[in-house]
């Protein structure tokens, strides 16, 4: 199950049990929604739930976010930096470091830079692209299960904030991953055959992303 909060997909694990009278959310470190609730609980009151909740929720979400990056440094196309919190307004990136003030919005730090870099690689990826296709709308937002989605029907491809921690390569395989499903909307051999084509090193993106 997934819910929409902020234009950002977050996956919700659910556990319920007999006993259970009310319904508790928490956000793990890999930022997913867990609740646990009563075994007669469906999963539409749940959403209801959340949503309801929704405050509560981004205020876990973003206590979580600032711990990992505590926990683990700041990472910006695949590079590790060193957090340092400041009382200067916004975030601003040195050779090894990354000065963050201790209010500022991560996440729409990396989406403003990701309607650049993601646009820029869209077009550079389409005009190499080997087949003739459309021209696809972007959309970007964080999501907990892919990194990128096709929409073939709109003709649109959704490409996932969580690009602007790997490095620039696994962003172009992801989107002639995506630009592949335009030719071929499945994982036949065909379509890993296109993605080849256009990514020689898809292999290389598929085990980096899996880490």
């Amino acid at each position: 199950m997934q819910v929409e909060i902020n234009d950002e997909d977050y996956e919700v694990i659910i556990t319920k049990k007999f006993g259970n009278k009310n319904t508790y959310l928490r956000v793990k470190e890999d930022l997913k929604i867990y609740v646990t609730t009563n075994t007669f609980t469906s999963n539409k009151e749940i959403e209801k739930i959340i949503i309801k909740n929704k405050d509560s929720v981004i205020n876990m979400i973003n206590k979580m976010k600032k711990k990992c990056v505590n926990n683990e440094g700041f990472l910006y196309l695949g590079k590790r930096y060193d957090v340092i919190y400041t009382s200067a307004p916004g975030i601003t990136l040195g050779e090894e470091k990354v000065f963050v003030n201790r209010d500022a919005d991560i996440d729409k730090w990396y989406k403003k830079q990701a309607s650049i870099l993601f646009k820029e690689h869209l077009d550079e990826c389409y005009n190499r692209f080997t087949r003739k296709i459309p021209y696809p709308s972007l959309t970007i937002r964080k999501m907990t299960t892919r990194w990128g989605v096709c929409n073939t029907k709109d003709k649109r491809v959704t490409l996932n904030l969580e690009l602007m921690r790997k490095p620039l390569f696994c962003l172009d395989y992801v989107i002639m991953h995506e630009l592949s499903h335009l030719i071929h909307a499945n994982h036949s051999k065909d379509f890993w055959s296109l993605v080849e084509e256009n990514c020689d090193f898809f292999k290389e993106a598929k085990k980096v992303l899996k880490e």
